[in-house]
């Protein structure tokens, strides 16, 4: 597998108008059809395959969303969704979306749409963060970024008199905080989830973390799964297994394989201390990756459950519209709700 060049300089998408007539005659070295880009020169194309919308949300929903910077000096968001009439105080889920750690932002369409829904289904609050991408960030950005919304959060406890964020901090529970994303963010979610462990127990106070949702984590592998090499995807599918050996490529920092433990966690399982959730779809071709993972992880004593969604692939939940994705939408958000509540 090969990876891109060490010295490759990478040029975002909002170059200037004459740097990109330019890189349209140069060679492609990674392309995700429809998706992602990646010239020789180092240009990076990213088409506006899903639109970006604002914040607005039909007022039907009873949940308001707004965004807020978190770091200006890497351009960290975050979308804020906020139930309208809560009984008490709301538990608080940070949300990393999917899109191979290469494409994808808070603002796509299908994650606002699925995220105010599922605010409002679960009544908790979501803090779905815009991370940096790669290749122009590849791995470890992200999981930086996501310990920094962490550490923006506790701040923002700290900082009780601040009344620039009372619309969402009088109504959050720090005291019950999940982690958890789709695909990409699924693993983001997870190896954030592993930095704090490794941190002194007091490093987040008085944020407490209570679980992890894993939404058909994207992880890999040297050696093929059943699912990799069998699970036959429609056209137009989310994920192939082309499309991820090309993620993989693009996020891994250069010189790393695929059996990089940010890749394949099952080369270095630690315990968490956490439960955890993994929703799994059966028509995914991570499916067996993410059943092995949870497979390892209760055999050194980790509290995971687990659900397989049946008839349904890859981010069915922001992608499809069939009636079976529909009813699955709903099963998944239940099981979830039923996860964050506890036994």
């Amino acid at each position: 597998m090969t990876s891109l060049t060490s010295n490759l300089t990478l040029i975002p998408q909002h170059g200037t108008k004459k740097h990109q007539q330019k890189n349209h005659s140069s060679s492609i070295v990674e392309e995700i059809k429809g998706l992602i880009k990646v010239h020789k020169n180092g240009y990076i194309e990213r088409p506006n395959i899903v639109p970006c919308v604002t914040a607005d949300l039909n007022p039907n929903l009873n949940v308001i969303s707004r965004d807020v910077i978190v770091d200006s000096a890497t351009n960290i968001w975050a979308r804020f969704y906020v139930p309208t009439s809560p009984q008490k105080k709301l538990p608080l889920l940070v949300y990393f979306h999917g899109g191979g750690f290469c494409v994808g932002s808070a603002a796509w369409s299908c994650y606002h749409e699925f995220l105010a829904m599922l605010s409002s289904k679960l009544s908790c609050i979501i803090m779905s963060v815009n991370y940096r991408l790669a290749p122009e960030n590849p791995l470890p950005a992200p999981y930086d970024d996501g310990l920094n919304a962490l550490i923006w959060l506790k701040k923002q406890i700290q900082n009780k008199a601040d009344s620039e964020f009372e619309w969402w901090t009088k109504k959050c529970n720090f005291c019950s905080v999940f982690l958890g994303g789709d695909s990409a963010g699924g693993n983001i979610a997870y190896n954030v989830a592993k930095r704090v462990d490794s941190c002194e127990d007091n490093f987040l106070r008085p944020l407490n973390l209570k679980g992890l949702i894993l939404i058909q984590p994207f992880f890999g592998g040297k050696e093929r799964t059943l699912s990799e090499k069998c699970m036959v995807q429609l056209s137009g599918s989310a994920l192939n297994l082309a499309a991820s050996d090309a993620y993989w490529r693009l996020a891994l920092p250069y010189g790393e394989g695929r059996d990089h433990p940010w890749c394949n966690p099952l080369v270095k399982l630690e315990e968490l201390k956490m439960p955890m959730l993994v929703c799994v779809s059966e028509l995914d071709i991570l499916k067996d990756r993410n059943l092995e993972f949870c497979d390892g992880l209760g055999r050194i004593g980790e509290r995971v459950e687990y659900e397989v969604f049946e008839g349904v692939g890859h981010a069915f939940q922001i992608l499809s519209k069939s009636e079976v994705s529909k009813i699955r939408v709903v099963q998944m958000m239940d099981r979830v709700k039923s996860f964050m509540l506890g036994p």
